[in-house]
């Protein structure tokens, strides 16, 4: 009878069980309805299921978070509905208060997006959004944005203020964005053809290798297949008695422009 009398504030993330301690036990319970996220007021109807009765006022949520320990981190991307993966802004500090200086999931996040400074909570198993973090440079959000819209290698990434959270933070976001990578093979395979006084024209992926058109500085056409790990080329398009490979993209365009 105590227990279910009982009403709680917690937490829930899809798909996810909410959790209360009544009498020093530790109870979970499926929520109802079981596609409840977010912050709730809950009260068991059984041993099993409790359901959604209200939403927190703000005063209660804040007094909850209020009892968990907070970092500061940046969000890097959406994981899956609500929960984002997110990276400490002090990697020395979330280590020595919380033994972890890695990639962490946040909960229930409501506000905020890449690159932007967050504090989140940890009840000792999971994180949760508290609130956007309003103290750091808000042109640090703005640069790391800039320099992903451009395509900036991670290796590349250079500006006043950054600090190695923030490369990590940047490779981090960079790695899950295929739109970015197909920028990042572009730009090398552009940069090699440059050099060599080439121009590409378009590109198209195959696994292990790019099938890459371009062509010389006096209009010649080519298609090649060049290797992705070093740019060295696989098949030239023309030949070359079997010495395609003792060539990379930037030198077989000179190779070219002697034959034409």
């Amino acid at each position: 009878m105590q227990l279910q009398e009982t009403q709680f504030l917690a937490p829930c993330v899809r798909s996810g069980l909410v959790r209360t301690r009544v009498a020093n036990i530790i109870y979970s319970f499926a929520p109802e309805p079981q596609n409840f996220e977010g912050w709730g007021i809950f009260q068991p109807v059984d041993g099993k299921f409790a359901k959604v009765i209200d939403e927190p006022s703000l005063p209660q949520l804040a007094e909850y978070l209020k009892l968990l320990k907070p970092l500061r981190l940046r969000l890097a991307y959406a994981l899956q509905g609500k929960t984002w993966l997110a990276y400490p802004v002090n990697e020395s500090d979330a280590l020595q208060r919380f033994g972890v200086a890695k990639p962490l999931a946040v909960h229930l996040v409501s506000e905020g997006a890449t690159f932007e400074p967050i504090i989140a909570r940890f009840d000792g198993c999971s994180w949760w959004f508290d609130e956007c973090d309003r103290r750091p440079d808000p042109l640090i959000t703005e640069t790391l944005k800039e320099h992903l819209k451009n395509s900036t290698a991670p290796a590349e990434l250079s500006f006043k203020g950054m600090t190695p959270e923030m490369r990590s933070l940047y490779q981090l976001t960079t790695k899950q964005t295929q739109e970015f990578a197909t920028k990042i093979d572009e730009k090398r395979l552009q940069k090699a053809l440059k050099i060599g006084g080439g121009e590409m024209r378009e590109f198209r992926d195959r696994q292990d290798h790019w099938v890459v058109e371009w062509t010389t500085s006096d209009g010649q056409r080519h298609t090649s297949a060049i290797s992705k790990n070093d740019l060295t080329v696989i098949s030239s398009g023309i030949c070359l008695s079997g010495r395609d490979r003792d060539f990379d993209l930037q030198s077989l365009v000179g190779v070219m422009e002697n034959r034409d």
